[in-house]
């Protein structure tokens, strides 16, 4: 099955800290039949946390060598287009929930109909608007 990866599911993989990864999530990342996806706003939201130093925890030591652990991770890239934009406009957005990147990625999720895993519980707003959300506990 696919799965979209939300931000912070990128950060726990890259950091190699199963501590934050729930037994659910862990089994599906893990699954040989599982095909992971991360959409191009996710990465440029994991590229700003890299530049401003909110990720110096990492071992990597620029953006590429960040963008190469993710290819050879098996995370591929899927990129923001017209189809996704279309959703993101549709997108009702959550009481309090004023996030424009995760309106993206979570647009991107509903409109390709592929499950999006989070630790975000403001996600789970979103869930009648066609989203499929498996959530990572923490």
């Amino acid at each position: 099955m696919r799965y979209y990866l939300d931000t912070n599911m990128l950060i726990f993989i890259l950091s190699k800290n199963s501590d934050e990864i729930a037994l659910n999530v862990s089994n599906i990342l893990t699954d040989c039949s599982t095909i992971l996806y991360a959409g191009s706003v996710a990465i440029m939201e994991l590229i700003l946390l890299f530049r401003i130093g909110k990720m110096k925890y990492l071992r990597y030591k620029s953006e590429n060598n960040l963008l190469d652990e993710l290819k050879q991770s098996g995370i591929e890239t899927i990129f923001f287009n017209e189809h996704h934009f279309s959703k993101y406009a549709q997108l009702q957005i959550a009481e309090g929930h004023k996030d424009m990147n995760d309106h993206a990625i979570i647009a991107q999720a509903i409109s390709d109909k592929i499950p999006l895993i989070s630790s975000d519980h403001a996600f789970k707003n979103y869930v009648s608007q066609g989203l499929n959300f498996v959530y990572n506990r923490r």
